[in-house]
């Protein structure tokens, strides 16, 4: 009989930004939210040496089996929310199945990629929803996770209460 290997199944998503915007963050809610939902998960991150205000990426790969390697080699998912970023790591998309968020205040897209652009405009509801800017991060992860279905809601909400301090924990769960 034919052995069935079954296909492992495995996303790598990279959100990218300024330092202060919440990019780390959002990285490290997804991860322990996947962990969560029993899945293996590689992060890493990094800033630029200014820190705040300074290019920055997180990248969670999620996967149903063990993980090589913790950084994105080609994003299924990029997150920006800077246009400086944006430029940076469009390369780093899969050609054929990726797809780019962009906090349409941020970002303007290039109109001469063929990539699968998704418009988001987090800041613009943070503020009119929320009236607080700081929240944008979650607005666009929690239409990333939404969108591709990579965790589920409940394990997402129990890393966010874990992640946020308790006085920003409502806000930043109207926001995701």
């Amino acid at each position: 009989s034919a052995s069935h290997k079954k296909e492992v199944i495995m996303i790598q998503v990279r959100f990218a930004g300024l330092g202060g915007q919440g990019i780390i963050l959002m990285g490290e809610i997804l991860g322990e939210a996947a962990v969560l939902d029993k899945k293996y998960v590689g992060q890493a991150s990094s800033y630029g040496s200014e820190a705040r205000g300074s290019a920055c990426k997180a990248d969670v790969i999620i996967s149903d089996s063990w993980i090589d390697y913790p950084e994105v080699t080609e994003a299924d998912v990029l997150a920006c929310m800077s246009q400086g970023t944006y430029e940076m790591h469009k390369k780093k998309v899969n050609p054929s199945t990726g797809v780019i968020f962009v906090d349409t205040q941020m970002v303007r897209p290039d109109p001469s990629s063929s990539l699968k652009h998704i418009p988001i405009p987090a800041n613009e509801l943070a503020l009119k929803e929320l009236g607080n800017r700081m929240a944008a991060n979650m607005v666009l992860l929690g239409a990333v996770v939404k969108t591709v279905g990579l965790v589920s809601e409940g394990a997402l909400l129990q890393s966010l209460s874990k992640r946020v301090p308790s006085s920003f924990l409502e806000t930043n769960r109207k926001a995701l």
